[in-house]
């Protein structure tokens, strides 16, 4: 593979060519003087600045198939229609059209921008998605829970550059890093106490400075497998911001953001819904909120992610002042487009006049070149491996849902993976959070409508997690269910996904622990017997007691079998063929009430 021409590390944007997407509704609005938004003519007390961000990319380079490649927009009518969007190929033309006429620009990144990346980036260890955000002019990114997923030597290594210390050099090309800082201001180093990466970065253009803080959920340790966060401690998001935020104002930068790796939950599922329509913060709820309550005033705007929602919303500092906190959903489908407007009196922010609004990443506008280069140079790598056939599907296979076909699917093929390694196991269980993608019936490429490609498998399970066996009793199998929407997960409920078999009530008229129906939960038609022992299949995440499921690291008598993704590709292939593809399981397993 030729090596891809080398930048040289912009510290500004350049001016590049024109026209903005679709907007939204601005969050704040306030009048300023006559020359406050005229700066690029002349220059004055007041300097419109730029800010274009994006997260949760998830090296998705190529356009997301499915629900994951749609946005649902807010019709003026009050109804909803869907957009397709994402596809790297199509973000840089709009940071690019969004670029112009501002030279005043910078653009930053609320995390996981790689990890649980579909095949084109994941096999090669996400060097793809880091080349292809060196070409889009990413300035600043703070991390995310998902660069943790291969550990901090590994996150550093995408930083720094330099081969693949198992796989070598991709195409026998050296890689050769990150141009743009990863900010990881509240990871530390156990045994130093201090941070892994830069706390902080300061963009400076002229005279404008403004300063950027990176960090990620303090609960990172309990959604990454144990490996990844081995040696590191994770601080709390509000006390670290507030600390880095003094150490900026001491250097003399007044204008501040926090990249926080944290989101919350908007009222709508529209990208375009006006969150503050209700009144001030009403229209999110979720951890950010606390987050964006606490954080200094000494913060003029919050760049959030992690639950791939997208909102932009006001939510007042502690001084009670509004204050923008924005996040772009996920996968590369928005963008959004933030005005800060710079005061060179002050060297602060006029939070006053700050103007935010989300776009879609439509998929109408000509793909940038060099991306297309750029995947089509990988593709070539990946392609012996990705159009394999693995199996074949009669239909869309979705996942989403409180119990999704996908996610069912899943654990049928851990069920049966169980069972070749102890005929014993009596179910399984998936994390919803680990079925990154539905399978598609429609080809994607060359291969047919309804067969399922390595590369399709892959997307879907890209974690390399092995099946564990463990055994459990009765009462604590129980305690497993209850834990799904209890505990850690009381505020936002993690429905573990069922095999064939296993059926159970959620009442979610209820609250906490008791949404799960105790004397509904039965196995082949049987009530769960407390004192028995039942052998549970589920991937090793899960079986280390992640997610907020403390009783699954409880388990006895540990088995490993082979990975995930193995065990998807062996079921489809034993039970799916040309003539006899598998039909989406129907997803009736959990009987949702209320």
């Amino acid at each position: 593979m030729p090596a891809a021409p080398r930048r040289t590390r912009r510290r500004t944007h350049a001016l590049l060519a024109s026209a903005a997407g679709l907007a939204t509704a601005a969050a704040l609005t306030a009048a300023l003087p006559a020359d406050a938004h005229e700066s690029h003519h002349r220059p004055g007390r007041y300097q419109d600045v730029q800010l274009l961000s994006f997260n949760d990319l998830h090296g998705n380079l190529e356009p997301p198939s499915g629900s994951s490649g749609r946005v649902t927009e807010l019709q003026q009518d009050g109804t909803t229609k869907t957009i397709d969007a994402g596809g790297v190929e199509y973000l840089a033309t709009h940071l690019r059209q969004a670029r112009a006429g501002h030279p005043y620009s910078v653009t930053a990144a609320g995390g996981d921008l790689v990890g649980a990346s579909p095949l084109l980036s994941g096999l090669f260890h996400d060097e793809p998605t880091v080349e292809a955000l060196n070409q889009l002019d990413l300035d600043v990114t703070s991390v995310g829970n998902h660069e943790f997923d291969e550990g901090a030597r590994e996150l550093a290594r995408l930083q720094n550059g330099g081969c693949h210390p198992t796989d070598g050099c991709a195409g026998g090309q050296e890689f050769e890093g990150a141009d743009f800082p990863y900010l990881a201001a509240n990871v530390r180093d156990e045994k130093t106490g201090k941070p892994i990466l830069k706390p902080y970065w300061v963009w400076q253009k002229e005279d404008v400075r403004i300063g950027f803080i990176g960090v990620t959920l303090e609960g990172t340790p309990g959604i990454v497998s144990a490996d990844g966060v081995k040696g590191l401690t994770f601080k709390d998001e509000t006390e670290t911001i507030n600390k880095y935020a003094k150490v900026l104002q001491r250097q003399g930068v007044q204008s501040i953001v926090a990249l926080i790796h944290e989101g919350g939950y908007p009222a709508s599922g529209s990208y375009n819904y006006d969150c503050d329509s209700p009144g001030a913060g009403d229209g999110i709820s979720g951890p950010i909120v606390d987050i964006a309550k606490s954080v200094t005033p000494a913060v003029d705007a919050l760049v959030t992610g992690h639950t791939h929602q997208a909102y932009v919303c006001t939510v007042p500092d502690p001084s009670g002042r509004p204050r923008t906190v924005t996040s772009a959903s996920s996968f590369g489908r928005l963008y959004t487009d933030t005005t800060l407007t710079y005061d060179r009196r002050t060297g602060d922010i006029a939070r006053t006049a700050v103007r935010s609004a989300n776009h879609v990443v439509t998929r109408d506008v000509p793909k940038a070149a060099d991306m297309t280069g750029l995947i089509s140079r990988w593709n070539a790598l990946a392609a012996p491996i990705g159009n394999r056939p693995i199996g074949y599907i009669s239909g869309d296979i979705g996942n989403t849902g409180t119990e999704s076909p996908m996610g069912d699917l899943i654990a049928d093929a851990q069920l049966a993976h169980g069972r070749e390694l102890d005929p014993r196991t009596s179910l399984a269980l998936m994390n919803p959070g680990g079925v990154r993608a539905g399978l598609t019936y429609a080809a994607k490429g060359a291969e047919g409508d309804g067969v399922v490609t390595y590369a399709e498998g892959f997307t879907v399970q890209p974690f390399a997690n092995t099946v564990n066996l463990q055994d459990f009793t009765g009462a604590q199998l129980i305690q497993v269910l209850k834990e799904q929407v209890s505990g850690a997960n009381t505020e936002a409920p993690k429905i573990l996904q069922p095999s064939a078999g296993l059926t159970y009530t959620l009442d979610l008229t209820k609250s906490g622990a008791d949404r799960v129906v105790t004397g509904s939960i039965r196995l082949n038609g049987a009530p769960i017997d407390p004192a028995a022992t039942y052998r549970v299949a589920t991937n090793s995440f899960l079986a280390g007691g992640g997610d907020g499921f403390p009783t699954l690291g409880q388990g006895t008598n540990d088995l490993v079998g082979s990975d995930d993704l193995t065990a998807l590709e062996k079921y489809l292939t034993a039970n799916s063929s040309a003539a006899d593809p598998i039909a989406p399981p129907k997803a009736d397993r959990i009987t949702v009430v209320g």
